[in-house]
């Protein structure tokens, strides 16, 4: 059986620190994934993942229909809209490039999966940077985006309840005892999208896993992380964490 293509994109980001010294300082940049444990997980799983981080994407990410349709899935993970928009030959040259946001939308509608995973630039995102709120993509998506900062931070962590059958393919064989998670994105649910699984009732059972259908494809939505901080080791080391993330990609390129 032939794996499946997934292509993730995001999960990537340049850090710069100043070092003082006393009278002296230096500088230093550091590069970060963010995706690494959820790669190591899926390795050997029934899908090949291409992995393109953040800076990549802004230049590399599929241009045309031909192009996306090579992929069975796409994962949006840490990724803002901006990034899918401002192509550098329009960024810098200021030449019309193809909106990849109605791309996606598109692909999703001629029978692609996508699915978005939460962080700072997901969904709205911090300070309402990652701007999905009335976008094409949000078209497909299962939830609506605040139009404002989304960030829930629970540092105390709250263990997710799950809602939905346990016989849904996303669901089955996890059980309802998952680990803690540390935060999400809030987003509001629309009508006809199935909830799975949602935050604790300490934060308003607000939804922390969701699917959907647009079109000829499907969707999902999960609100948290899928790796630091929001997604904390235990949920790494949990049994769980790699049927998880490979039933919503199992679900997502399942076809009707």
């Amino acid at each position: 059986m032939s794996r499946k293509k997934v292509l993730l994109a995001g999960e990537s980001w340049v850090s710069t620190a100043t070092h003082i010294k006393g009278f002296d300082q230096f500088p230093t940049v550091t590069y970060h994934t963010g995706a690494d444990e959820l790669l190591a997980a899926l390795k050997d799983s029934l899908f090949d993942v291409t992995f393109m981080p953040a800076h990549e994407a802004q230049r590399n990410f599929p241009q045309t229909m031909e192009a996306l349709s090579a992929y069975d899935a796409v994962v949006l993970s840490d990724l803002g809209a901006n990034t899918l928009l401002l192509h550098p030959d329009t960024w810098i040259h200021s030449k019309p490039t193809p909106n990849r946001l109605r791309l996606l939308r598109d692909y999703v509608g001629n029978g692609g999966g996508l699915l978005m995973f939460g962080g700072y630039y997901s969904f709205q995102g911090i300070n309402g940077g990652a701007r999905y709120h009335k976008t094409p993509v949000e078209d497909v998506l299962p939830v609506i985006c605040l139009p404002v900062d989304d960030r829930v931070e629970v540092p105390e962590g709250y263990a997710p309840v799950v809602v939905g059958p346990q016989t849904h393919p996303i669901l089955k064989g996890l059980g309802k005892d998952w680990p803690i998670l540390l935060g999400f994105n809030e987003v509001t649910v629309k009508d006809g999208a199935e909830v799975l699984a949602t935050v604790s009732s300490d934060y308003r059972s607000l939804p922390l896993l969701v699917t959907g259908k647009y079109g000829q494809g499907r969707t999902v939505a999960w609100t948290s992380d899928v790796g630091p901080h929001w997604l904390p080791p235990g949920f790494i080391a949990w049994n769980g964490y790699k049927t998880l993330f490979e039933q919503m990609l199992g679900w997502a390129t399942a076809r009707d």
